[in-house]
């Protein structure tokens, strides 16, 4: 039997997740894309804006003052390589 095979392309990001994502060292890329699953139903931002003028907003007002304070205090790791 006959495979074809198609050369891809991936920033390092990418390769390292589908690599990660193998369940046995010697699982192909191939087996690891088959057996991934992909959402049937997506949305788009102008479909998401649509729906959110049409039916109001999706969070509550405390839902969002919550999001908002945890950004707030929300602040990037320390630089694991910096001197201490």
């Amino acid at each position: 039997m006959h495979m074809s095979i198609k050369t891809v392309s991936l920033r390092l990001e990418a390769y390292e997740r589908l690599r990660s994502a193998r369940r046995y060292p010697g699982e192909s890329f191939s087996q690891v894309v088959l057996r991934a699953q992909w959402p049937e139903q997506t949305i788009t931002g102008s479909e998401l804006l649509e729906r959110t003028r049409r039916h109001g907003p999706f969070l509550t007002e405390e839902q969002l003052v919550a999001i908002e304070d945890t950004d707030r205090r929300d602040r990037p790791p320390g630089d694991k390589w910096a001197a201490n």
